[in-house]
Order: C-alpha cells, then structure tokens, then sequence
C-alpha cells in the first residue's frame, strides 16, 4: 500500500531560477514521512512518543530528477514502504504535481532504527511494526 499527502513549496525553497532547490526535495519527502509517522503518536523525545522507536537515522537517499517544480505552491507526496527488515526500512516515493498527474522526482530512502545509547541498529518494536503495516505491499 501507500500513501500521499500534500507539502509546501515556500519562497526559500528556490532557488535563484525560482525553481525548487534540488536539495529541498528530500526535505519535502521527510516533511511527508514525517507528518504520516507524527499523526500516529511518534515523537523524537520519547517522553512524548507512542513509540519506543524515535532514534532513526537516514542511512541512504537517493533521488532522481524528472521535471522541475516552478515557484511556490503544494505538490504531493506519494510514499510507500518496499521493504522493512529486522532493524531497517526502505521507503520509494515519488513528488508530484499537485495534480498527480507529472512525477518530478522519485527515488527511495533507507531509514536505520538505532540503540540510542550504543548508536548500534537494533530491531523495530511490534509497535512500530504494526503501525508500518499500511505502508508495505499486500501479499
């Protein structure tokens, strides 16, 4: 399954062409991941989170671009998870037009969920799994 949820363009995020910075599509991606994943009781402080899983790490981001995003405004999302492993995620997404009609990125994002303490991969809680599940494919 996935997901898509809208995101922001702002003003800071051009560039001097007024084309969205090549660097801030990876931060829309995580502004997405981010919110989906916060809507469902996650916090990076885990006094606050439903989740025992906060301290997760990036370990690869790939991103291929299609299409330039022009000026401000709120394109799309769309985000899934290929895989989810003992201790690590990988995401595919896709940005598109806000009418999901032009893909002008896509790539994948590979999450580790890490001992705080160690700063070892240890393995995703029930929880969290659980809470993932609408985002793997269906068998």
């Amino acid at each position: 399954m996935s997901h898509t949820r809208p995101v922001q363009v702002h003003f800071d995020d051009l560039d001097a062409m007024g084309l969205l910075h090549n660097a801030r599509y990876g931060v829309l991606v995580e502004r997405a991941i981010g919110a989906f994943w916060a809507e469902l009781g996650w916090h990076y402080d885990p006094a606050l989170s439903r989740f025992k899983d906060v301290f997760l790490a990036v370990r690869e981001f790939q991103i291929t671009y299609h299409v330039p995003i022009k000026g401000v405004g709120e394109p799309l999302v769309h985000f899934w998870l290929e895989h989810m492993g003992t201790s690590s995620g990988v995401y595919g997404f896709r940005v598109l037009s806000p009418d999901g009609q032009t893909v002008h990125a896509e790539g994948r994002r590979v999450n580790v969920n890490l001992d705080p303490t160690t700063l070892r991969p240890t393995p995703f809680t029930p929880e969290t799994r659980t809470a993932a599940e609408p985002l793997l494919p269906t068998p």
